[in-house]
């Protein structure tokens, strides 16, 4: 760290990585691995232009003064990659359950736990709609995130038309529309896609949720990788009872619970189901 350095406009040293880790952690439970200390640089570094600073102790400082900080803070350090249907099977089961699942006067109810830029939970809704044939299906879907800067683009809906590139030419004309003049290029749900969704901001480690047990389905992915294994289980532990019992827990490629089978066992690529409740 120290050879880079003279060549970074501010001052960072192990000890400001040490510090802005640390209390990414107290925040929000996520644990920055050692490799993380450059994109840590660049992230904060923002934040100390932005607030006219010059070194990442004053910062600290600014930190521990100005509650309002402390979400930007957030904002600033988790990470948000994802894509309109990211590992599609998820999706295909989540179709199955919801046919197999159709009762008179029952609504689905969904959370998307890590909703990021929106991505995810409009996939789901898409999903939905298909699997019902309807644009207004018997669903409930919440979806979250801990950063109120990507939760803001998820309500938008806006999107590069590019982050289309997958999706069938039916799905694009079907639950987008394309914008005209200086949104060329750029995207927008349907607003039936967006009525289904109620998004809010929940932080993972704060003690309620908001959110009522009885759930069809859990969309946790890609996030306990950034979580220790004690809290990964206590996460997924209040996640579970959450859920009914044929629920379903959705985790992302590289997520195993092998340390936790007593709360859920395998039913299929990365998705989950509760172990049997006594």
């Amino acid at each position: 760290m120290s050879e880079q350095a003279t060549l970074r406009e501010f001052h960072y040293t192990p000890a400001d990585f040490e510090q802005a880790r640390r209390l990414l952690y107290q925040q929000t439970g996520i644990k920055l691995a050692d490799s993380k200390d450059q994109m840590l640089y660049s992230r904060l570094a923002r934040r100390l232009r932005a607030l006219r600073l010059t070194e990442f102790s004053a910062y600290f400082t600014y930190l521990n003064e100005h509650e309002e900080e402390w979400q930007l803070f957030i904002n600033a350090l988790t990470t948000n990659l994802t894509a309109f249907f990211r590992e599609a099977h998820h999706f295909e089961v989540l179709a199955d359950y919801a046919r197999s699942h159709a009762q008179a006067g029952r609504k689905l109810r969904i959370w998307s736990a890590a909703a990021s830029t929106g991505e995810e939970p409009y996939s789901l809704a898409i999903s939905l709609i298909e699997a019902f044939k309807n644009f207004t299906p018997p669903v409930e879907l919440v979806a979250s995130d801990i950063d109120t800067g990507v939760l803001n683009t998820a309500r938008q809906g806006i999107y590069a038309e590019t982050r289309l590139d997958d999706l069938s030419a039916e799905r694009k004309r079907a639950f987008f529309l394309r914008g005209k003049g200086n949104q060329l290029g750029k995207v927008r749900v349907r607003d039936q896609l967006r009525d289904l969704i109620e998004f809010r901001q929940i932080n993972l480690l704060d003690s309620d949720w908001g959110i009522e047990p009885g759930l069809d389905a859990i969309f946790c992915r890609n996030v306990m990788i950034y979580f220790d294994k004690v809290t990964q289980t206590r996460l997924l532990e209040r996640m579970v009872r959450l859920l009914r019992d044929d629920g379903l827990f959705f985790a992302g490629h590289s997520e195993s619970f092998i340390q936790a089978t007593h709360l859920v066992r395998l039913v299929g690529r990365t998705v989950y189901r509760p172990t049997q409740r006594k």
